[in-house]
């Protein structure tokens, strides 16, 4: 904290030396210069090109730092203060007049001049920035933009822009050396007025006529004060220093406001280079969504047909007996007296529908197809999700009386009807007439076979007059939930009880779980939709060192923004958020324009191809947040090296 009774300097050097490193040479910039500035004062700086004079000023206003010495601001060493402070000084404290005026081209001269405000968190922006452009007569040029005034006019709101957080120091370097005589003078006359005001001006010329306008002149030769002269009597001021702030500097929302807009105002005015930069971006989010929505589309339909099949059943069918590693000729038989068997254990066996399979011709009029025939009790609708989506299916009394209706799935109606109405119709199946009373639901491919090309018939009219068997080719058991595994141990051990045999030749008898199966394949399918997303995802990633390299780009071409920015109180912080925010947008932008040409390519191969696509809101959420996530990754780098340059070097670069 500062006595304000115990009177400080404004500013006070004391042995300043700055040593530039050349290859292995050393050059001396400044060699121990002394020098103290009271609030208040108008003082020039003047001396021969290479003096040491510039590099004094951008030492003065925390553009650079010097190699050794003391540099204090009202009592306290600076040169110890850390990014945050040396910000706060530099917004708060110090104004600066530039020769080449460093306007941003970009925004109108009204935002030139409120920007600082951006980072020191003033208010009423606009209308303060209005008032000083009015003030130093730019009334009629507040929304002009730089490359529509003249150099006079451009000098003008550098000096606005400089007021703007009422400064105790403004600093001038060669402000009047890209100007006329009537402009210079001008210029002078508005400095001259402000210090009369009470701030403190240095002002750094090598025009004799320009440092006349001085109270007080400093000449300065290979990197010493040779002189340091009064040429006017200076009223004193009343000292009235200020406290640094130390806090953390944290991102306002004027300062985010203002990055956003920036970064549209960068990808606006290089269009071409924006869009290429987006291609790899949007191309990537572009297959992630399309590739997950094929891949999403199969385990969907995948699921479909697993279901169609039943998701709680088990399957016995008859196996062959091994002898020793072998397989037997012996196959042993499930007959209708070994079903009502299972049946009867009602704690673990639900529904049993006992079948028999087999192939045949069918012929309606003049067509004739070979299909897979079905014989099934009127519980198999129920097991395999079969219920007729036209007509019914076959009732128990059905079964019973050897009736010869069936069932017929929607290639047989195909290949038999074309788009006449199959039920109620005849068909011959092994010579034997059938009236078909429904039509199943679509089944889809299932394995090798194609679900739909089949025929369901009563199973005791198959048995007795259509195959003349006595044995059941497999049996769907529905089992009591929760009790899949004591119900597949329970089937095996009661027909290798029934039919005499033991454990050993536990082969005799075939059991598949249709849970098992259920898993496998949903494992299957989610395992490569991953990899068809991982494999969409390394096109993002490329995408996003496209984007690197174009803010790497961005950096170089907006190094003189960026030293700009700093020198009127931007925070490393805030200019790594800066591109920061710039190159997500970017990525943002890409990964929007990539869902929508995602979604339109799963949509045209949906249609053209046939294949089912399903895209999912999370599919959506991952894309754009992966290229959210690339755009900060990828931008991390140049947004880094943006905030690391060193303000009078980002100035200085060409």
């Amino acid at each position: 904290m500062i006595n304000k009774n115990e009177h400080k300097p404004l500013l006070s050097i004391k042995n300043i030396t700055k040593v530039y490193t050349v290859g292995e040479n050393k050059l001396d910039i400044l060699k121990g210069v002394n020098l103290t500035v009271e609030e208040g004062e108008f003082v020039a700086i003047m001396g021969p090109s290479g003096s040491g004079k510039s590099t004094l000023m951008h030492i003065l206003g925390l553009l650079d730092r010097p190699t050794g010495g003391v540099y204090e601001i009202y009592g306290q060493n600076v040169l110890k203060f850390n990014d945050n402070q040396t910000a706060f000084l530099r917004s708060k404290i110090i104004g600066f007049v530039f020769q080449q005026y460093n306007l941003l081209n970009k925004m109108t001269a009204c935002d030139n001049v409120a920007l600082p405000l951006v980072y020191s968190g003033g208010i009423n922006r606009k209308e303060r920035a209005e008032k000083l452009l009015k003030e130093v007569g730019l009334s009629d040029r507040i929304e002009h933009k730089p490359t529509q005034l003249s150099g006079g006019q451009q000098q003008r709101v550098a000096i606005a822009r400089s007021l703007i957080n009422n400064p105790k120091i403004i600093f001038a370097d060669e402000p009047t050396g890209n100007l006329s005589s009537k402009q210079s003078n001008e210029i002078m006359q508005i400095l001259t007025d402000l210090n009369k005001k009470g701030i403190s001006v240095i002002l750094v010329t090598h025009e004799p006529d320009i440092a006349k306008w001085a109270d007080r002149l400093i000449m300065i030769k290979d990197g010493q004060v040779l002189s340091d002269t009064k040429q006017k009597e200076k009223e004193k001021r009343e000292n009235n220093p200020i406290k640094i702030k130390k806090e953390t500097s944290r991102l306002s929302i004027a300062e985010f406001t203002e990055n956003f807009f920036s970064a549209i105002r960068a990808i606006i005015s290089n269009k071409t280079r924006s869009i290429l930069t987006m291609l790899g971006i949007i191309i990537g989010v572009a297959s992630i969504i399309s590739m997950l929505a094929l891949g999403n589309g199969a385990q969907k339909s995948l699921e479909s047909q697993i279901t169609s099949m039943g998701t709680n059943l088990l399957y016995l069918m008859p196996g062959r007996i091994r002898i020793g590693g072998v397989a037997g000729s012996v196959v042993r038989r499930i007959y209708l007296k070994d079903v009502d068997a299972l049946a009867s254990n009602t704690e673990l066996i639900k529904n049993v529908d006992p079948n028999v399979n087999g192939t045949a011709q069918v012929v309606y009029g003049n067509k004739n197809t070979n299909t897979y025939i079905t014989g099934a009790t009127p519980v198999y609708q129920h097991l395999q999700n079969a219920v007729p989506q036209y007509g019914r299916f076959f009732t128990k009394s059905e079964n019973d009386k050897l009736s010869k209706v069936c069932v017929i799935g929607t290639t047989v109606v195909k290949n038999l009807f074309g788009n006449e109405n199959p039920v109620g119709k005849y068909i011959k199946i092994g010579r034997k007439q059938f009236r078909v009373i429904g039509i199943l639901p679509v089944k889809g491919a299932q394995g090798y076979r194609d679900g739909d090309d089949i025929v369901i018939v009563p199973l005791y009219t198959a048995m007795k007059r259509l195959f003349g068997i006595k044995y059941i080719s497999s049996v769907a058991v529905e089992v009591q939930k929760g009790k899949l595994e004591e119900a597949e141990t329970y089937l095996l051990k009661t027909m290798l009880e029934r039919n005499k045999l033991t454990h050993e030749y536990a082969d005799a008898f075939r059991i598949r779980n249709m849970s098992d199966v259920i898993k496998m394949l949903t494992s299957t399918t989610k395992t490569m939709t991953l990899l068809l997303g991982a494999v969409a995802g390394i096109s993002l990633i490329v995408g996003g060192i496209g984007i690197m390299n174009i803010m790497l780009v961005s950096v170089s071409e907006r190094t003189r923004e960026i030293g700009l920015r700093k020198a009127i109180g931007a925070t490393k912080i805030a200019v790594l958020l800066q591109f920061l925010i710039e190159s997500s947008v970017l990525s943002l932008l890409g990964g929007v324009l990539g869902v929508s040409l995602g979604v339109g390519i799963s949509f045209i191969v949906s249609k053209v191809a046939g294949w089912t696509t399903f895209i999912s809101t999370f599919s959506i959420v991952l894309s754009v947040g992966f290229s959210a996530v690339v755009g900060i990754v990828f931008g991390l780098w140049p947004a880094k090296k943006a905030s690391e340059l060193s303000p009078i070097e980002a100035l200085r670069y060409d």
